[in-house]
């Protein structure tokens, strides 16, 4: 791996590093914010692995999500107290409990294998057809989620689900689903995938089966969505409507404003609209600055984060990255291109 593509990742890295140091000084009240934007991170980037690279826009990315922390909840809490709140369980899920390590690994492959058997038909489709096909995707998953309770607590909200996910655990977790995006957008798969997004019908024209690529970075973005969604079911309790509509749109809006063909793009604009969401639940709660209260209408950071996401589109629709990898300019001056040879 050449010393360009290591400074690429090292952009990203460190802003979790940073936003990690930060909520370690931050107070208690606080720290639960830069622990729900690392989380997003590792949601908003499993999301880039394929719709960044395919360029094919999905709805349905949140259905993983919710696989995922549903089934790392459901396995996570304690035998005894399963059949007082999820007493209609297949026996396998209610007799057994496994800790919160391998509760996140289940979460992951569950997204897995979910992602792979949605993607076999799925992934023939492009543009407007594959964007309502997921979105159905994710209503089937919620509609499922909601009301079969053999697999879940249905319409309740989870509980007694350990609340393992702290400032470490979320900085982890967000860098290890960096790390594997970057790895597969680095790997000959993600260039053939990209290769795909550009011109369909040279890609195919030279032999790159490009319903083969989208299925191997869907099943992969599901993997990752399922691991996410493992550690957003450790921070908080959350039922089926916590990864529903609301989660879907602002984590979309999320990697549209920071730049839906990049990985620093999808770091950028998950940790940036979520330090403007927490401000703005804050002022819908009542926020006093010094003399100045605000107090804003509830919703208004739906509206103000759909707007923004507009406003991105018409004046910027790379983003706020541009849709570019982090670089270094004075790396860029140390190594100048080669001159180019004379053409004959």
């Amino acid at each position: 791996m050449s010393g360009r593509h290591l400074t690429q990742l090292a952009g990203p890295l460190g802003l979790i590093v940073v936003a990690a140091l930060l909520g370690s000084v931050a107070s208690n009240s606080t720290e639960i914010y830069f622990i729900n934007a690392l989380v997003a991170v590792a949601i908003v980037v499993a999301i880039y692995v394929f719709v960044g690279n395919s360029g094919v826009v999905s709805f349905g990315h949140i259905s993983f999500v919710a696989v995922g922390a549903w089934t790392a909840g459901v396995l996570s809490v304690p035998v005894t107290e399963k059949p007082a709140i999820m007493q209609y369980l297949f026996p396998v899920l209610r007799d057994h409990t496994i800790g919160n390590v391998p509760s996140l690994l289940t979460a992951a492959a569950v997204g897995g294998v979910y992602a792979l058997l949605v993607g076999l038909p799925l992934m023939r489709l492009s543009g407007l057809a594959a964007g309502i096909a997921t979105f159905g995707v994710l209503e089937i998953t919620h509609n499922l989620l909601r009301y079969y309770e053999k697999v879940g607590p249905g319409t309740n909200t989870f509980s007694s689900v350990p609340e393992t996910t702290d400032l470490l655990q979320a900085a982890i977790g967000a860098l290890l689903v960096i790390g594997v995006a970057f790895g597969y957008q680095s790997s000959r798969f993600g260039r053939l995938l990209r290769a795909s997004r550009e011109d369909p019908a040279a890609a195919r024209a030279v032999g790159v089966s490009v319903y083969q690529q989208r299925l191997i970075a869907f099943t992969l973005s599901g993997v990752l969505a399922g691991f996410a969604g493992g550690l957003y079911v450790h921070l908080l309790p959350i039922n089926s409507e916590t990864v529903y509509l609301d989660l879907t749109f602002i984590t979309l809006a999320m990697l549209v404003i920071g730049g839906m063909t990049s990985l620093w793009g999808a770091v950028v604009g998950a940790l940036a609209v979520s330090g403007l969401d927490s401000l703005l639940a804050e002022a819908e709660n009542g926020l006093t600055i010094g003399s100045l209260t605000i107090d804003l209408p509830a919703g208004t950071r739906l509206v103000i984060v759909g707007a923004l996401m507009a406003l991105v589109l018409i004046l910027r629709p790379g983003g706020i990255t541009g849709g570019r990898e982090f670089r270094l300019d004075f790396l860029r001056r140390t190594h100048p291109p080669a001159p180019e040879e004379p053409t004959p």
